[in-house]
């Protein structure tokens, strides 16, 4: 079982709850404390934060796999077989947050409303209400849907770059189907990669607790503001065991613009291959830190090469913002639009320098696995978001599910030649016998020897 659950709550599957709880507790808490200070109490701020986060429903119907013979008249006449239905209709529940009342725009997850056929959101005082999808991208697992604005509560947007660990932050959602449900904790981590969850990942990490049915939830700091879009929890068991993850704030704004503006997520093209900056790197370099992305690979008439980037060079910031790694790097970039004008902070020889590289189009060539190689069928590939080839899906139980590959893997060489796109993957994947493909997976590195 994979560990990383996704907290949509799939009715279509059903689920047991057993809530036991200890008698009631007949006394209040006294408004004050004996030396007559007020108890502290998140209270005031839930107040105005919760009406704010929603729940959603949706329901699609789903083709329902069966034996050809069924499809055969002859055979169906022969043996009396009855009609059976093609389809069947499936339910799941998540959650939203209302971030323009003006609009009536709800944030939530991709996964929340992936393939809804009717997406209905539950207001905190009982208004149910149509929505309509305004658009989702799946790699960032963002989705926006829109409601009739009417009467609305938004949370106002924080700047989950000044989040630090420690601080206190507020899960709101619908866990199980319950309805509205809060919790409280800090921040774990920041910057988490390399889970596999998504395609572009930089997630905060918290110990407050989430459960299946958070999908699309707010966290919130302790002034009611919006940090992060609750996704994902590790649960080795199936359970939650206080390791849960959202989607900074930051980034799911920069994507909600854009998928508000044209229904997707038009994602630029610095035009570089690029892997971490280790020490051993840094040793080899010359360099007295680590931290950083390393230029391997600059391909012909990017915005990368047009701006003087050169392999070798390491990358420490993007329009001032660090990059510690190449997940950070690719993170970075894939947020900015075609034509947004990027500052790049590089070391070169140990100098530090600046350039400006206008982000380029994104070719999305793409190619299956199943015309390229055997050993790839299952999987389909497109041209990575800054050089070497990106997988887009993995079909479960195919050849490439089972030799290894992910979905958001980039593939930067094949048999040790290095990829810049599709078309060279193609070339080197097209009747290859055998396939060691290195593969870059979130914030690390790994080779997979498929024969």
């Amino acid at each position: 079982m994979n560990p990383i659950l996704r907290l949509t709550l799939a009715a279509c599957f059903g689920f047991g709850l057993v809530l036991a709880a200890p008698p009631a507790a007949r006394a209040a808490l006294p408004s004050f404390l004996d030396g007559g200070e007020p108890v502290p109490t998140l209270a005031p701020m839930l107040e105005r934060a919760t009406p704010a986060v929603v729940n959603i429903a949706t329901e699609a119907r789903v083709k329902t796999a069966r034996n050809p013979l069924l499809d055969d008249p002859v055979f169906r006449r022969f043996f009396n077989v009855p009609d059976q239905p093609r389809e069947r209709r499936t339910q799941s529940a998540g959650s939203g947050v209302i971030v323009d009342a003006e609009r009536g725009y709800v944030l939530t997850n991709h996964h929340v409303v992936e393939g809804a056929d009717t997406i209905t959101v539950t207001l905190r005082d009982g208004r149910q209400l149509a929505a309509k999808l305004i658009g989702s991208d799946p790699d960032s697992d963002v989705a926006v849907v829109q409601i009739p604005a009417s009467k609305l509560v938004a949370l106002p947007f924080a700047d989950s770059d000044r989040l630090r660990v420690g601080d206190f932050v507020v899960a709101i959602g619908n866990p199980f189907g319950l309805g509205q449900t809060v919790t409280s904790g800090i921040v774990s981590a920041l910057g988490r990669s390399g889970l596999g969850i998504e395609g572009y990942e930089d997630f905060i990490q918290t110990d407050a607790s989430i459960n299946p049915g958070n999908s699309g939830g707010a966290l919130v700091n302790l002034r009611g503001e919006l940090v992060g879009i609750n996704t994902a929890i590790l649960a080795p068991g199936g359970g939650n065991i206080g390791i849960g993850f959202a989607i900074p704030v930051n980034m799911a704004r920069q994507l909600m613009e854009q998928l508000v503006r044209h229904g997707e997520v038009r994602r630029g093209l610095l035009g570089v291959a690029a892997q971490d900056l280790t020490p051993q790197l840094a040793q080899a370099f010359g360099l007295e830190r680590d931290g950083g992305a390393v230029v391997s690979q600059v391909s012909p008439r990017s915005s990368a090469e047009r701006a003087g980037i050169r392999p070798g060079d390491v990358i420490t910031a993007i329009n001032e913002r660090p990059v510690r790694d190449a997940a950070a790097l690719r993170n970075a970039i894939g947020v900015m639009r075609v034509g947004d004008e990027a500052r790049v902070d590089l070391l070169r020889d140990g100098k530090p320098f600046s350039v400006t590289a206008r982000i380029g189009e994104q070719h999305s060539e793409s190619a299956s696995g199943q015309g390229l190689n055997p050993r790839l069928q299952g999987a389909s590939f497109a041209d990575g978001p800054d050089g070497g080839v990106q997988v887009r899906s993995v079909e479960p139980g195919s050849a490439a599910a089972r030799a290894g590959l992910r979905r958001g893997d980039l593939i930067v060489s094949v048999n040790r030649q290095p990829v810049a796109d599709v078309e060279a993957f193609r070339a080197l994947t097209s009747g290859a016998r055998t396939l060691l493909l290195n593969i870059q997976r979130g914030g690390g590195a790994l080779f997979l020897m498929l024969q």
